[in-house]
């Protein structure tokens, strides 16, 4: 057992099970481990890959793809990064 570990935790990939356009750059999540909220992504939207999300209708445009949300372009947040991020 890993000792970092609360007992009863076991290994788990953190995946996205749903995902939501709630308004502006918020998304309401889902996860394999029962979580859900909201998350606001308009702090993250910097950055070559990232930039193109700043335009609403594209970043709308969202599918899940991997277990996490993706866009046409190739960006993507990791699942473990916004299930530490939602408003629950």
């Amino acid at each position: 057992m890993d000792e970092n570990r609360p007992s009863g935790i076991t290994n788990m990939f953190m995946h996205v099970t749903q995902a939501k356009y709630i308004n502006d750059y918020k998304v309401w999540l889902s996860f394999n481990d029962g979580a859900e909220g909201e998350i606001d992504l308009s702090p993250e939207l910097y950055g070559e890959i990232f930039e193109p999300l700043k335009d609403k209708s594209f970043f709308k445009s969202f599918k899940l793809e991997g277990h996490t949300l993706s866009w046409k372009n190739g960006a993507d947040f990791a699942p473990e990064f916004l299930r530490e991020h939602i408003a629950q």
